[in-house]
């Protein structure tokens, strides 16, 4: 049992009840696929393919992998630790009438808060700053579009995704002072 428990917003409850009454098995399942883009075994892997790719290139593209790798394994413990200290039951475990719909049963029962796919997102999406205004839009788009399906599966509570975009954001941030990521662009002249 966790330190703390958490229960969900009143807005938290109407935008689950929506959901579970107007869930489809075929949106369901393509959430359910989806939702693999921000999972911490794909993201990690990622992460460590594009850091062995940059070994050979140049200096600002081993700081950027360098930077990324940490702040990916950095946002794959987080949640695990956060999930140790605060309990709240998963949305598709109270709107029952979901299942009926397709909902599938996420994780345990009582780890919905933070959600980690989206703690992932934030931090990349915040390392996304650095990039021109097309591929950075395209990261967010991406993004938003991978956090929604821990909505759609009634896998997180909205304020769940809310606080893990937050969080992502506010880890990658912190590790650029670390890193230097992101040095190179606020060095260079407007």
């Amino acid at each position: 049992m966790a330190l703390f428990r958490i229960r969900p917003t009143r807005a938290d409850i109407e935008i689950a009840e929506r959901i579970a009454d107007h869930a489809s098995p075929q949106v369901e399942q393509l959430s359910k696929i989806l939702t693999w883009g921000a999972d911490e075994h794909v993201v990690c892997a990622l992460a460590i393919a594009w850091w062995l790719y940059c070994r050979r290139n140049s200096e600002q593209a081993r700081t950027s992998s360098n930077h990324i790798l940490l702040t990916t394994v950095a946002v794959t413990l987080l949640p695990h630790l956060l999930k140790s200290i605060f309990d709240q039951k998963r949305p598709d475990r109270v709107m029952i009438r979901g299942h009926l719909h397709g909902v599938p049963f996420s994780g345990k029962p009582d780890d919905a808060f933070p959600s980690g796919h989206a703690i992932h997102v934030g931090a990349m999406a915040s390392a996304a700053t650095v990039l021109p205004s097309g591929k950075r839009n395209l990261v967010w788009s991406l993004g938003a579009g991978l956090v929604l399906t821990r909505i759609v599966l009634l896998a997180h509570w909205t304020t769940d995704v809310i606080a893990g975009l937050a969080i992502g954001a506010a880890v990658e941030r912190l590790l650029r002072h670390w890193t230097g990521f992101g040095l190179a662009r606020r060095e260079a002249p407007k």
